[in-house]
């Protein structure tokens, strides 16, 4: 006589007190419903819903960047950065005590005059102070600087629109890198071509560098670039016939933005990062070299 062994109800393997007859379809494991994870086909377990996750690679775009630049989060950054510098400008002006609407309108304050680029002038707490003599801040902090409430309208209206485009096409990391060298590139050429005592300050330098970014990158997509053309002749037009617009950072922002939109859409795509990171470097370097000709003839 042979003794059968009764059948046994299968358990799940997290939760053993409870029976189920539903199996992974990855592992084949019994799984109870509150380990049910729908897949394709059937269901799987929580361990293979996350391993599959990992063997995912992340969706990239065209030029490498990240999906997460559809959301905009660096062009978001940005603009709440120049608006809240821009609050702390006119801040810093009422305290001294000057009236609201002539900060405003006109929109010179003490932040400006702090962070504006400046050759090498004399300041109004009777100090000598520019680049030239150490303040290689100003050449960053301009970008973010605005005079008036007009300027500062202007740049983020433009911001808004250009941003979104290229942040999304770029990938964030991107983006910001193009932003960032094109408004140092605008602001270098303010530094070597204008006068040394003659302030300058605003994002105009890196908006001219995306006009010129997203021309090179719309056309590396193969995209339709009419629009763009247009608006970009009339920014150009507005900035050699309205008096106080400076034509130096205006060009050396457009010029830097082309250079950094030939690296990032003409990257190879097998050494692509290595190319995009190379070439930016490259630019950088160029601006850093080309700052301490300017401030040896400055001091020399």
């Amino acid at each position: 006589m042979v003794n059968e062994s009764p059948p046994t109800t299968p358990v799940c393997y997290r939760h053993p007190d409870r029976e189920t007859y539903v199996r992974c379809t990855r592992c084949d494991r019994p799984i109870c419903p509150d380990c049910m994870r729908e897949a394709s086909v059937g269901h799987q377990c929580p361990e293979c819903v996350n391993e599959g996750r990992r063997s995912v690679r992340p969706a990239r775009t065209a030029f490498g960047g990240g999906e997460t630049g559809r959301q905009g989060y660096v062009t978001r950054t940005l603009l709440g950065l120049n608006v809240a510098m821009m609050l702390l400008s006119v801040g810093s002006a009422v305290v001294g005590g000057r009236p609201l609407l002539d900060v405003l309108l006109r929109g010179g304050t003490p932040l400006t005059e702090w962070g504006s680029v400046l050759g090498l002038a004399l300041l109004s707490d009777g100090t000598v102070g520019g680049v030239a003599d150490g303040d290689w801040y100003r050449l960053v902090t301009a970008m973010f600087l605005h005079y008036g409430l007009v300027h500062l309208l202007l740049n983020m209206w433009a911001l808004w629109v250009l941003g979104r485009t290229l942040e999304a096409a770029l990938g964030p990391l991107r983006f910001l890198a193009l932003y960032l060298i094109a408004g140092l590139g605008g602001n270098v050429a303010v530094y070597l071509f204008s006068p040394a005592n003659q302030p300058s300050a605003g994002a105009s330098t890196a908006i001219f560098g995306l006009f010129a970014a997203i021309f090179v990158i719309m056309r590396r997509l193969g995209r339709d670039t009419s629009a763009i053309v247009p608006i970009l002749v009339v920014n150009l037009i507005f900035t050699f016939t309205v008096p106080g617009i400076s034509i130096a950072g205006h060009l050396g922002g457009l010029v830097v933005g082309a250079l950094m939109g030939l690296v990032l859409a003409y990257a190879p795509r097998g050494r692509r990062t290595l190319f995009q990171a190379a070439g930016s470097a490259i630019i950088l370097v160029a601006l850093i070299g080309a700052v301490l000709v300017r401030t040896a003839a400055l001091t020399g």
